[in-house]
């Protein structure tokens, strides 16, 4: 049977034509600038439309996608369209502008909230052995990849820091259970060897990292 056509039979098409529901489905995860989770799809119909049906309807939008430039992903989340990685080379052409990177203060401070977190700032500084500028702390909170998720009960209460949906979403994980190797979150620390900056140069130079502001070891 074909499928609808209009709004006007909108109602007992949403309930009845699974291939318009695959439709509706996909328009909207085509158009959305963020992930998009099985409570927000629902959203979509009037009627109640079940979570496991829904989920495997994506299955099977994924599945029509496999092969192509464009794939359906489940992230952390919810659902979204994404080009493949091996056509990210090609699509960078069209926006040359380098990919941020972060210092290794930046990296070494999310490495230790994303793998042992929650944890305060004072864990932070005694795995990584020098103080936490709050500069490195601001950075990871604005680029929504960390937040403070309760208040540790001893003096002072200070902040348990934990990672985000967001952060997953951006590595394009489901779960902490997806987090590769400490080693592969290299690739995006700037070089340590930096050459050092003279003369006027050296006014307009931006330490790294917090080890910049604190060079020497704190006391164990």
């Amino acid at each position: 049977m074909a499928g609808p056509s209009g709004p006007d039979i909108w109602p007992m098409s949403t309930i009845t034509d699974l291939n318009y529901l695959k439709i509706v489905l996909e328009t909207a995860l085509l158009t959305a600038t963020e992930p998009l989770s099985v409570a927000q799809l629902k959203k979509l119909f009037a009627e109640d439309i079940k979570a496991a049906l829904i989920n495997d309807i994506l299955d099977d939008i994924q599945g029509d996608w496999r092969g192509r430039g464009v794939e359906l992903v489940r992230l952390s989340s919810g659902w979204r369209f994404r080009a493949r990685a091996e056509f990210t080379p090609y699509l960078s052409r069209l926006n040359p502008e380098k990919p941020p990177r972060y210092s290794r203060a930046v990296m070494e401070t999310l490495a230790i909230i994303a793998y042992k977190q929650p944890v305060t700032r004072g864990d932070i500084e005694a795995i990584r052995g020098v103080s936490v500028s709050s500069s490195v702390m601001q950075t990871l909170s604005e680029r929504g990849w960390i937040e403070v998720i309760g208040h540790k009960d001893v003096p002072g209460r200070p902040g348990l820091y934990a990672t985000t949906r967001k952060f997953l979403d951006d590595l394009g994980f489901v779960s902490l259970k997806d987090l590769p190797p400490l080693a592969d979150l290299g690739s995006l620390v700037v070089p340590e060897a930096q050459p050092q900056a003279t003369g006027e140069d050296a006014e307009d130079s931006i330490p790294l990292d917090d080890e910049a502001d604190n060079p020497e070891p704190m006391p164990e």
